[in-house]
């Protein structure tokens, strides 16, 4: 679909009921050019949006709603599902399919730092592999490959905050965490430009060790928190004893494999480049939630 030039442009997000979706709705709507879509699996209350957003109900695995949603859309802003990783490749392989069925003008998609089939993590294959998918669709596309997200490691911090110890099998892995809302802001403006053809690593300022990311939180949350590198059979074991579901105990434990090869250890000023931003760091991001 070709825009007329000065027309508004009309851009649809998915996952627009999540954190990362939801936040890049609300930028976009903030901006007078543009007339947002949000996609979500389900109708959600009134006013969850702000008032000139308009809301697609459209399931990733509903083909019809999908296309019905992308109807004279100029961008999509592509925000993965969730769940099981051959699940949400097929949402995916639907989505790209969606966009090209309707001629969508630009993909601008999430991805990752850890794109690649070659990775242990699950998800870095499934992120690898649907970069591809877009690709082989035909629809000029962005990619904004994330680090991983302080708001996500947050759940592992918040526990050791409570032992005084961050117990995870990351080994001397180190990771460029970065803050979400630095993620939807990377989309946000890949979504009004135009499309680059390529991607664009949005990390945080640094990339630090699990130990290194003990000694910021402990500082952050005054309080102490000493990192312990755990055998992987051990931490299996004590998060399976929590309850969790199998499916995210292989994930997580995939995802540090993941680290212990050095996967997320990457700092680029991308982020600074599409929003004349700096990004926040993680001592930063903790203390405001202190």
């Amino acid at each position: 679909m070709t825009r007329r030039q000065g027309a508004t442009m009309r851009i649809a997000v998915t996952g627009a009921a999540g954190g990362l979706g939801g936040r890049v709705v609300r930028l976009l709507a903030d901006r007078a050019d543009v007339d947002v879509v949000a996609m979500t699996r389900r109708r959600l209350p009134a006013g969850t949006f702000p008032p000139q957003v308009e809301v697609a109900v459209a399931d990733y695995a509903d083909q019809p709603a999908l296309r019905a949603a992308l109807k004279g859309v100029d961008t999509l802003v592509f925000v993965s599902s969730d769940g099981p990783d051959a699940q949400v490749l097929l949402h995916h392989r639907n989505v790209a399919a969606a966009v090209a069925a309707e001629r969508v003008g630009h993909v601008a998609a999430l991805s990752s730092v850890d794109a690649d089939t070659a990775s242990p993590f699950c998800y870095a294959v499934v992120n690898r592999l649907t970069e591809d998918l877009f690709l082989a669709s035909g629809v000029p596309c962005s990619f904004a490959r994330a680090s991983l997200y302080i708001e996500f490691f947050q759940g592992w911090l918040t526990k050791a905050r409570a032992t005084g110890l961050l117990r995870l099998p990351a080994a001397d892995g180190r990771v460029s965490l970065v803050a979400r809302d630095d993620v939807a802001r990377a989309l946000a403006a890949l979504a009004v430009g135009g499309p680059t053809g390529r991607h664009h690593d949005i990390t945080g300022p640094e990339s630090v060790d699990l130990a290194g990311i003990a000694s910021i939180t402990a500082k952050a949350w005054e309080t102490p928190v000493a990192y312990v590198d755990v055998p992987v059979d051990t931490y299996c074991a004590e998060t399976a004893a929590t309850g969790l579901d199998p499916w995210w105990l292989y994930a997580f434990s995939s995802m540090f494999a993941s680290v212990r090869e050095q996967r997320w250890d990457r700092v680029r000023d991308d982020y600074t480049r599409l929003t004349g931003r700096s990004p926040l760091a993680l001592h930063d991001v903790l203390s405001a939630h202190r």
